[in-house]
């Protein structure tokens, strides 16, 4: 996207009036889009957007601005914006020599280039073959939807360290949502699947399957019972739980809410925060999951980081700056949604290990309960690590059965003391694609864990 004198020059332009680091973030991404709602196509679109954003930091401030103009221009326009933001005095003239940027391990390539070049017709057979297996799910559905996207993104970061490193990225997503009509009223379901993937998703997962899932469970609600209330034990499902870990956890071990101490871990490296069953990993290099990268956005490998090892924090994610002022490495975790935003500490591909359990062995050691198949959206206090989650499939245990299906209803507790209770692990291990919001910005994860057991839960019931 920009050639490396170019790259130079505009570096040495932000650190011209006495900046400490300088970073040049380029961004060229495309994406592709369509939505079937009830058999109609209601969305097919396309787009492109190119840019740049220079961050230049001295001491504790931090310039920063963006462009849509790639030219050397344009570049040093928005290198001297961030600059006068940052710059603290003193003069000075600070360069980038030619020559000393340095390719990092190459371009690394993340899924394929089909996504954003197949046929539109293609992508609305996809849909339709969606639609259709849904409404063969049962008479009582009445509604449904299904959506496809599909992007590319190519990045070039390049910093006054020396560093410069490319990353390609292809991400495909496929959704579909069913409404149930029947006497209960309406009920829905949903599933979803996405992966750092090209086109090539569609050659392993069947569409047709996505939407009998998602009719089932709205089918399957309309016979529900309204769930219990109190505390009980949980048993979720491989997969379905990992967005409760991200949230009520994850959160927490992020190295920015460590700073300003607004996190419940503060201070607690090297001591027992959970059940000896919970080993919690973050890690941007997993296969084709939804968080998967190869250098995050500020140009740093993506790797594998062992959070919570045995129920014992051993360690927080790091961006480049808190690193930075921490004297360490970052850990591959600065990530931001656009060429627009500053990067910021985030989560990869956040999971709990397997263990040695077996899935259907939990649940008939389990008298009475609650079997959460999928979890639903979420908030999370990180301060206090307090936390209210919704089910959207979830089962009555009875006897150590699963039995009726449920009605939605809330998980409440405390990401903490939630993590103490896990008494079980199976070895079912499985990952669910989601998108994480903070601070106003949206980046692709991944969330996984096996079946697992926590001794109690609240549930925000409508019984006793």
């Amino acid at each position: 996207m920009i050639d490396t004198p170019v790259l130079e020059r505009v570096l040495g332009a932000a650190l011209h009036h006495g900046g400490e680091f300088a970073e040049v973030f380029a961004e060229d991404r495309s994406i592709s889009s369509a939505l079937l709602d009830d058999g109609r196509v209601e969305e097919l679109s396309s787009g492109r957007e190119r840019g740049a954003g220079i961050r230049v930091v001295t001491g504790d401030t931090t310039g920063f601005a963006h462009t849509a103009d790639l030219s050397e221009e344009g570049l040093l326009r928005a290198a001297e914006a961030a600059s006068a933001v940052a710059r603290s005095g003193g003069g000075g003239t600070h360069t980038v020599a030619v020559g000393s940027l340095h390719a990092v391990e190459g371009v690394r390539r993340i899924g394929s280039d089909r996504a954003p070049t197949v046929p539109k017709a293609d992508t609305l057979d996809l849909l339709r073959r969606a639609d259709e297996a849904a409404r063969a799910s049962g008479g009582a559905i009445s509604q449904v939807q299904a959506g496809y996207g599909g992007s590319r993104r190519d990045v070039l970061i390049a910093n006054s360290e020396g560093l410069l490193a490319t990353d390609q990225q292809r991400r495909t997503r496929f959704s579909v949502s069913c409404v149930a009509e029947g006497d209960t009223g309406l009920q829905t379901g949903s599933e979803t699947t996405a992966r750092t993937l090209g086109y090539e998703l569609f050659d392993e997962v069947s569409v047709e399957e996505l939407a009998r899932m998602a009719a089932g469970r709205a089918l399957s609600k309309l016979s529900a019972r309204p769930a219990p209330s109190g505390e009980v034990p949980v048993v979720l499902a491989g997969g379905s739980g990992g967005i409760l870990f991200h949230e009520a956890c994850g959160h927490g071990l992020e190295a920015d809410h460590i700073a300003k101490n607004a996190s419940v871990y503060v201070g607690q490296v090297g001591k027992q925060v959970a059940s000896p069953l919970v080993t919690l990993v973050d890690d941007g290099t997993v296969g084709s999951e939804w968080g998967t990268f190869g250098f995050d956005d500020e140009g740093r490998p993506a790797q594998r980081n062992v959070l919570i090892e045995d129920g014992i924090l051993t360690e927080y994610l790091w961006d480049y700056l808190r690193a930075r002022k921490e004297g360490r490495k970052s850990s591959g975790n600065g990530r931001r949604q656009t060429y627009q935003h500053l990067p910021m500490v985030r989560m990869t591909n956040t999971f709990l290990l397997p263990g040695n359990d077996d899935a259907d062995e939990i649940v008939a050691q389990t008298p009475h309960g609650v079997y959460v198949a999928k979890l639903g959206g979420g908030q999370v206090n990180t301060t206090t690590g307090d936390f209210v989650f919704g089910t959207t499939e979830a089962y009555l245990i009875e006897g150590g059965r699963i039995t009726e299906p449920l009605r939605d209803a809330n998980l409440i507790g405390n990401g903490p003391e939630i993590l103490k209770r896990v008494d079980a692990v199976a070895t079912d291990f499985a990952m669910t694609p989601g998108t994480c919001g903070k601070d106003g910005q949206s980046v692709p994860v991944g969330c996984g864990q096996a079946t697992l057991r926590i001794t109690g839960v609240t549930i925000g019931g409508t019984t006793e």
